[in-house]
């Protein structure tokens, strides 16, 4: 489905574009070749996102899929089992590549709100019997997409992990959108992934860089997902001018995070209650608004483009909408009115 000119795009906030302080950066980065590791601004970038998560070190990558599957990779063996979420982004959103490439099966859990308690990762660990494959890791997501964005709470994470550990197991984090549960938490990104051996995050979603996401954890296991990065052909030579982009990103464009899970909540606020839908309400919200709707989810997404409004079919009833840098509290305000008429038919 084609979007129409000058239409409020609600689709992902992976629609953010770089403005202008930002491809002044880009344009004045110093650069080398990172596969030989003498980019200076990939190191910088490395190195702060490191230090930002109280990790040893950190690895610059292409992508948020290549960052979770160079990261399963690097902490299990062909044959080990993975635990995660059913909804997890790594289970349905990355092309089988943990199964494809890593060689692991996902044992799939239904916890609340998409994080297993302490008593159901202790259950999902397979009984070391030769008929069964090894459970490895635990895969968490924080904020979790399909579960309404919702923020994980410290709490939850540190119970899960704190399991998963006392089984042998390692923990990684998918934090695509980490820095937007640090801000609905009001708590540094640091503290929310302690408790995990490794964690992603991406710098292209809210916080408007073009390309990239980042591994940190410890330099044994980096230095792995740094191999992995090669062997699946994310080995990039004069990447500072993207790594320049994240750094930006991350000095300027953390806090406004907060903007955009306020326009969320403008648009929740109207829809919540309309006739034809219903509102999914996590326990903390972030910068996502999703629907099950009483009709088609795609003939719901077709109506609401045709009067301007851009929104994601995440399932045939489920429906999704994701404010962002480039989406202002009138557009968010309009967003509201729209998709209110839309709803109610």
């Amino acid at each position: 489905m084609s979007v129409p000119a000058g239409a409020i795009d609600l689709r992902s906030d992976t629609l953010t574009v770089p403005d202008a302080g930002m491809r002044a950066a880009i344009a004045a980065a110093e650069v080398g070749d990172d596969v030989w590791g003498e980019d200076p601004t990939v190191r910088r970038l490395e190195e702060g996102v490191a230090a930002l998560l109280d990790k040893q070190a950190a690895v610059f990558v292409p992508s948020g899929t290549m960052a979770n599957l160079a990261a399963v990779a690097a902490q299990t063996r062909p044959g080990d089992e993975v635990i995660a979420d059913a909804q997890a982004h790594v289970a349905l959103h990355e092309a089988g590549g943990s199964a494809a490439v890593a060689g692991v099966q996902l044992r799939l859990l239904d916890g609340f709100e998409g994080t297993p308690d302490a008593a159901m990762v202790r259950d999902a660990v397979r009984d070391q019997d030769i008929h069964n494959p090894t459970s490895k890791l635990l895969c968490l997501e924080n904020t979790h997409n399909r579960r309404g964005g919702c923020a994980i709470a410290l709490q939850r994470i540190t119970a899960a992990a704190g399991a998963a550990h006392a089984e042998g197991l390692r923990v990684h984090c998918d934090g695509a959108r980490l820095f937007n549960a640090a801000v609905a938490l009001d708590c540094a990104a640091a503290a929310l992934v302690g408790h995990c051996d490794t964690v992603s995050v991406c710098l292209s979603k809210g916080l408007g860089a073009p390309v990239g996401s980042v591994v940190a954890g410890d330099d044994a296991v980096i230095a792995e997902v740094r191999r992995w990065r090669k062997r699946l052909g994310g080995g990039m030579r004069q990447a500072g001018v993207l790594a320049a982009a994240g750094l930006y990103a991350l000095d300027n464009n953390v806090a406004r995070l907060a903007d955009d899970h306020a326009n969320a909540r403008v648009i929740a606020s109207a829809l919540r209650g309309v006739g034809g839908a219903t509102l999914l309400e996590p326990t903390i919200p972030t910068n996502s608004v999703m629907l099950r709707t009483a009709a088609p989810a795609d003939v719901v997404v077709r109506e609401a483009a045709a009067r301007g409004v851009a929104l994601a079919v995440m399932g045939p009833d489920l429906v999704r909408g994701m404010t962002h840098l480039g989406v202002t509290d009138t557009d968010a305000r309009r967003a509201a009115e729209v998709l209110s008429e839309v709803l109610a038919g």
